[in-house]
């Protein structure tokens, strides 16, 4: 009898808080294609939950709000929802509120005029500079 009576009180007790990982969150609401990469963006510092930076284990509940580092951009989420599996694209959107600042148009031809002059400089080889790399740096110098 003693069996039953417990199971009767955890019945009748408050439900709990429904809590999930952080890392686990962004992988089920898309936010990151692989749970690897939400916990690595967690452990690198690019994920603040409530305005401190959170580990991959923190718990994330309804309401918090969530600022992601992708790239060169911020990402501002507010939880909705905890979802119980992995949801479709669709769904995933209904799981938290996107609060991220819209970019101008200007602002982004800027970012990807930003792109290309870096894919432009970036070097070809690791290591010590070639002797043709090193004259074009002199010469974009003006030495």
């Amino acid at each position: 009898m003693g069996k039953k009576a417990n199971k009767a009180q955890q019945d009748t007790a408050a439900p709990a808080v429904e809590e999930m990982r952080i890392d686990k969150w962004l992988k089920m609401v898309r936010i990151f294609k692989k749970r690897e990469e939400a916990a690595d963006a967690c452990d690198s510092g690019r994920v603040k939950l409530n305005g401190q930076v959170a580990k991959a284990s923190r718990l994330v509940k309804v309401g918090d709000e969530i600022v992601v580092k992708k790239g060169k951009r911020y990402i501002e989420l507010e939880v909705l929802q905890i979802p119980k599996r992995g949801l479709s694209a669709k769904d995933a959107k209904l799981a938290y509120r996107d609060h991220s600042p819209k970019l101008s148009e200007e602002t982004l031809e800027l970012m990807r005029l930003q792109r290309e002059a870096e894919k432009k400089m970036r070097r070809k080889y690791k290591g010590r500079p070639t002797k043709k790399e090193r004259r074009d740096w002199e010469k974009f110098r003006g030495w």
